[in-house]
């Protein structure tokens, strides 16, 4: 993936906000790559606007040859749908929905097909086959952040992006998950670009980038 140019502002009233200010990365290919910056920085902006939940104001974000942000809402959704893998740091869970009906939804979304043996698979595959049919509600929080990386995952994207997926557990668990993804950039060889505000884990990424002031810089 490619980023020229991005920038992204807000409006409150007559107050406007730069959040981004002409970012510009590549992001290597079935590599990893960390982000970090201060809180409010504009880093989950970004996540947004490279999983194309969210247009640039200007500037491209280009994903295999593709710009998204030509793309309309339709496009960009079933783009993301078969390509990208995203997991936020809360809200990524539907209530009402148990574990493996989550990562069928994702599976049926991405490519037409349900298959409950691969959901079940993929599941297990993280360490959760024995929760397979609990709601988020029962679930803990690193469970929880296991299933949303499965959903993630089940369509075998070349991308995964992480918003500070660790942000709100323990430091045993938090680690635990970071390895969950790690496991599956080594057996998938996607490309993984991560948000955290832990420098240790920012550490163990290939490449390393900081978001400051709209700017997004290597380390």
């Amino acid at each position: 993936m490619r980023v020229d140019g991005v920038s992204k502002r807000f409006r409150e009233g007559d107050a406007e906000t730069e959040v981004l200010r002409s970012a510009r990365f590549a992001l290597a290919r079935a590599g990893t790559t960390s982000l970090v910056g201060a809180s409010g920085s504009g880093k989950s902006t970004l996540i947004s606007v490279l999983a194309g939940l969210l247009l640039p104001d200007a500037g491209s974000v280009v994903f295999d040859g593709c710009d998204l942000t030509v793309l309309d809402d339709t496009a960009r959704a079933r783009l993301r749908a078969r390509r990208v893998g995203v997991v936020l740091q809360r809200g990524n869970l539907i209530p009402f929905l148990t574990a493996v009906e989550h990562v069928e939804l994702a599976l049926r979304l991405g490519s037409g097909n349900r298959t409950s043996r691969q959901a079940r698979a993929l599941l297990s595959e993280l360490g959760l086959g024995a929760r397979l049919h609990h709601r988020p509600g029962k679930l803990s929080g690193g469970e929880s952040q296991r299933v949303a990386v499965a959903v993630a995952l089940a369509n075998e994207p070349d991308l995964l992006l992480a918003d500070e997926v660790t942000g709100e557990l323990d430091s045993a668990t938090a680690e635990q998950v970071m390895e969950v993804i790690f496991e599956a950039w080594r057996a998938r060889r996607l490309s993984v670009l991560y948000v955290t505000h832990s420098e240790e884990l920012a550490g163990r990424a290939q490449h390393r980038l900081a978001l400051a002031d709209g700017a997004v810089r290597s380390l």
